[in-house]
């Protein structure tokens, strides 16, 4: 199991039409009153992020919503921004009350079901007006779900029901991670990194992948030795130690290639965690697509974080130097940072090439993924791509795939 980082804690959604008491049931949830509640509808505008500990459950973010039944011109963008948030969520929680479901119900729950997202159905207030055994059979018949009743007011973080609920709901890999390498090492192995330390690291200290990855080495009772580029050939000659794995960035995949000796399997940090957090066999046959661009073909470049922009950035400079030295031709690139929507239709794009995704979560880097395959745009991902455009895209993949080539990469 992997450590998460701040926002990759599994997401939870709340859902509901207005003055149902979405807010009211994250506070009693958490036992605090850390979301505005009135009598007011509509008191809740824009969905809200909040990240909560919850019992039996662990650390979550809670994301409010607006009402799905706010009226008026504004009211349309909130709306629009809470069906937003159904690509950030691992799990929904519709909140209903007054014995009332209708189309605004119905169509969330639609819409649940297009995105394979699994949900809850909460009936709030009961204290005012109890659910009624008529209106559970109907909800039943109408989602396949049964509905728990509930009264934010009555109850606090540990109302069992309710957790016992949320609990058998969520999804399992949202609770815990696949392992970056567990499968590729044994107990008392050592794993090389190479992290080099340029312009583009932070200041004081490693970026999240890289402490990602000494974590799971760690997990699975191995070794970690960190050195930078330069080191690595005097470490390996001096030392005569001989790594089970070797990861290194892939921005000097070229350097680690000549540094680490064929017989050591050679890989990135964006490839792991390509492997745990992507569509990996999407990006292994969507990579090879790089040799068939031509004059005029536009990439999307998707990094899942935002960051201050270097000179030498790896997304927005990197990588299309890379790609048009490789392929000759003259070609546009497009960049996102975050979530943000693409700012061109999909279809308009003959690749779109994907960052590791350390910030998000499984769900929300593959619901990114979404559109583009549905339109059949070939993707790949940052590592992998670095390596093919380099010539040693098998050698990096293969710790995976088990591919070897000695010679003729590309081929």
């Amino acid at each position: 199991m992997t450590a998460k980082g701040r926002d990759t804690k599994p997401h939870v959604g709340i859902f509901g039409r207005r003055n149902v008491g979405k807010s009211s049931l994250i506070n009693a949830l958490v036992g605090q009153d850390i979301a505005i509640v009135s009598d007011v509808a509509g008191t809740t505008t824009d969905p809200v992020k909040k990240s909560i500990e919850v019992h039996g459950l662990g650390p979550l973010i809670f994301i409010d919503t607006a009402g799905i039944d706010d009226t008026g011109e504004l009211g349309q963008l909130r709306i629009k921004k809470s069906l937003a948030a159904l690509k950030l969520i691992d799990l929904a929680i519709l909140v209903l009350s007054g014995n009332r479901f209708d189309s605004f119900e119905a169509e969330l729950v639609r819409e649940f079901g297009v995105l394979d997202i699994p949900f809850v159905l909460v009936h709030n207030k009961s204290d005012a007006e109890p659910l009624t055994d008529t209106f559970r059979d109907e909800v039943r018949n109408l989602t396949g779900r049964e509905i728990t009743g509930y009264s934010a007011l009555e109850h606090d973080k540990y109302n069992p029901e309710l957790l016992r609920v949320l609990k058998e709901t969520m999804p399992a890999t949202a609770l815990k991670s696949r392992g970056l390498i567990g499968d590729l090492v044994s107990q008392g192995d050592i794993v090389l990194l190479i992290t080099p330390i340029d312009i583009e690291a932070p200041e004081g200290r490693l970026i999240l992948p890289q402490v990602q990855v000494i974590r799971d080495i760690l997990d699975n009772d191995c070794t970690a030795i960190v050195l930078k580029e330069r080191e690595v050939d005097a470490f390996l000659r001096r030392t005569g130690i001989k790594p089970k794995l070797a990861i290194t960035d892939s921005q000097v995949f070229l350097k680690a290639d000549a540094s680490i000796p064929r017989e050591i399997p050679l890989t990135s940090f964006s490839i792991v965690l390509a492997r745990q957090k992507g569509d990996f066999s999407e990006y292994l046959r969507g990579t090879p697509k790089i040799g068939e661009l031509k004059d005029g073909d536009r990439i999307l470049l998707l990094e899942s974080c935002t960051h201050n922009v270097s000179c030498d950035d790896i997304g927005r400079v990197k990588i299309p130097r890379w790609l048009t030295s490789f392929t000759g031709k003259k070609l546009e690139f497009d960049n996102v940072a975050g979530l943000d929507a693409f700012p061109r239709p999909i279809e308009e794009y003959a690749l779109v090439i994907q960052c590791g995704g350390c910030m998000v979560t499984h769900r929300q880097l593959m619901n990114r993924l979404r559109e583009p395959k549905k339109h059949n745009i070939p993707v790949t991902n940052y590592g992998m791509a670095i390596a093919y455009v380099h010539g040693i895209f098998n050698r990096a993949t293969e710790p995976f795939t088990g591919k070897t080539k000695k010679a003729g990469d590309l081929l």
